[in-house]
């Protein structure tokens, strides 16, 4: 069989789910591990902080050595890591002493394939022939969009049809995933890297304004997406008082469904959409769908406000890669290492900080908070969870003014 630039851009697609499956799986069993273990909101938040603290470290390595090792020994090296991860995520807590531990260690195996994936995939689709490029990287981010519903759907569903006693076959079967796609990076063929005397050093990067801007909306957009996307399961069944599944559901899938159906739609008609402006909009509707998760009285207006959040960051990721892929042609791993790490700090910063504030407001830590939205009829778990979503809006916030700030230099420029 031949393969084709074809087969390439699909294995790509197939390398954002796995990256999915890596970020999503986990959080679906908050609930088990805190029933079954006895975890704390923070020993939970920090298992989201550890994922992307080891993801950032592979985002760095991967910045120093991949265009050494060559994109396709990465991409086998990535798929594998998420692999053995989710398998030790299956067996780790029920054989050793500490079951806390042996999730820690299931983590930091696959968050590091999932970090080299998010270094490498994009760059790989970067230098595919095509001239559409900001639609084709939308279009890439929206399989880890799609990636996130069939988790959520699929994990909710055999959770109740199999009972929470059976979790641990879930992680196995789907490592089943990256154990395929790694087979097709193994054949399919990838485009020519740029030659190292072309490429942009990270120097040159830094000394932009631009590109300092890009970092900072990445940050933003890692923790707006992922602080509402890992903590919206618990919150629809702890604060708002739903079924697992239902919460499951209304929730972290819906989330997913509007952002992949963001990026999609970018994706198909990005040529006509001015990115600039869409990314303002965007920020501004996240800040509102977190307004909305928090203060609206009926937690079907929350929920809303959760689902919508997926459509308002659906651009903000892929998006920032396609301004600076644009500014920079030859910025090659580098370029998108850099932005991955500061997406991934987000990533990590938002959820972490999220699960902090919750245990802190729930002791009752922060009154002048607390205040803004508690109400006689609150429990302390919803009083926590809804601090903590609170605090979370600083980060859409930051986009808008890291957009406007850009808006004015290309502004300035063009005087």
């Amino acid at each position: 069989m031949k393969y084709t630039y074809k087969d390439t851009l699909h294995a790509c697609y197939t390398g954002y789910i796995t990256q999915a499956i890596v970020n999503n799986l986990a959080p679906l069993f908050f609930i088990i591990f805190q029933n079954r273990y006895g975890l704390s909101f923070e020993e939970v938040g920090r298992l989201i902080l550890i994922n992307f603290i080891v993801q950032i470290a592979a985002d760095i390595l991967s910045v120093k050595f991949m265009d050494t090792i060559g994109y396709r020994k990465g991409a086998v090296l990535a798929h594998f890591l998420s692999a053995f991860g989710l398998v030790l995520l299956a067996v780790l807590p029920n054989v050793l002493p500490s079951p806390y531990v042996g999730i820690m260690i299931a983590v930091a195996f696959y968050a590091s394939g999932g970090g080299l994936l998010e270094v490498l995939v994009s760059p790989i689709v970067n230098a595919l022939p095509g001239d559409q490029k900001d639609s084709a990287m939308s279009l890439l981010h929206s399989f880890y969009c799609w990636g996130q519903v069939g988790v959520v759907l699929v994990t909710t569903l055999l959770l109740g049809i199999l009972g929470h006693d059976y979790w641990p076959l879930l992680p196995v079967m789907w490592a089943l995933i990256p154990v395929y796609n790694l087979f097709r990076f193994l054949k399919v063929p990838l485009a020519p890297a740029i030659p190292d005397e072309e490429r942009l050093p990270l120097r040159k990067l830094f000394n932009s304004r631009f590109f300092l801007i890009c970092l900072l909306m990445m940050l933003c957009a890692g923790a707006s997406e992922l602080t509402m996307s890992q903590w919206s399961s618990l919150f629809a069944e702890k604060a708002l008082h739903l079924p697992k599944v239902m919460g499951d559901l209304l929730g972290p899938c819906l989330f997913a469904v509007f952002m992949g159906t963001g990026r999609t739609i970018y994706g198909i008609w990005g040529s006509r959409i001015n990115l600039k402006k869409a990314l303002l909009l965007s920020s501004a509707l996240c800040v509102l769908c977190y307004v909305t998760t928090v203060f609206a009285p009926l937690p079907l207006l929350s929920l809303a406000g959760c689902a919508f959040c997926g459509l308002s960051i659906s651009l903000m990721w892929p998006g920032t890669f396609s301004l600076s892929a644009g500014q920079f042609p030859a910025g090659g791993t580098a370029m998108f290492g850099m932005l991955a790490v500061f997406g991934d700090i987000g990533c990590s910063l938002g959820p972490w900080l999220t699960g902090f504030v919750s245990d802190l407001a729930k002791q009752n830590k922060l009154p002048l908070l607390t205040q803004l939205i508690q109400t006689p009829a609150m429990t302390t778990d919803e009083i926590g969870l809804k601090t903590g979503l609170m605090i979370a809006i600083l980060f859409p916030v930051l986009m808008i003014f890291a957009m406007v700030s850009f808006r004015r230099k290309k502004k300035q420029n063009s005087q």
